[in-house]
């Protein structure tokens, strides 16, 4: 029994080392669904992109159109991703990130969910009506 005390403790203990990463989640080509009748341009796509990203405190730089680069930085942890878009899909890739522990596809799980955030609102800000 003393011999599988030090085993249960050391695996235990890197389950909940474990529960604190999580994969890094790009999202490709997620769908842009404008209100009934609306037909979106570039710009459409840019503004809403922006506005979304902005209301959840994300610093959002329009690179070229199409691209856009955002930053979010909480305390000590900044997150950099690409958003590419065009006037129906858009897509989000991990670029950068200090205080997050990334190792090779292993990041932070808040990363994650920050990155579902900016998703929902994108959907959203798109489905506005205008």
């Amino acid at each position: 029994m003393r011999k599988i005390a030090p085993i249960v403790v050391l695996v235990v203990l890197a389950a909940l080392t474990g529960c604190r990463t999580a994969t890094i989640h790009n999202v490709s080509s997620a769908p842009l669904t404008p209100p009934p009748g609306v037909r979106l341009t570039l710009p459409d796509v840019s503004r809403s992109i922006y506005a979304a990203g902005t209301e959840l405190g994300w610093v959002m730089q329009e690179v070229r159109p199409g691209e856009m680069t955002g930053t979010l930085t909480l305390r000590k942890h900044v997150a950099v991703v690409a958003v590419r878009y065009d006037t129906s899909t858009f897509s989000i890739d991990y670029k950068d990130s200090q205080g997050l522990n990334r190792n090779g596809d292993q990041i932070h799980r808040n990363y994650n969910l920050w990155i579902n955030n900016l998703v929902k609102h994108i959907q959203r800000e798109v489905a506005r009506p205008r």
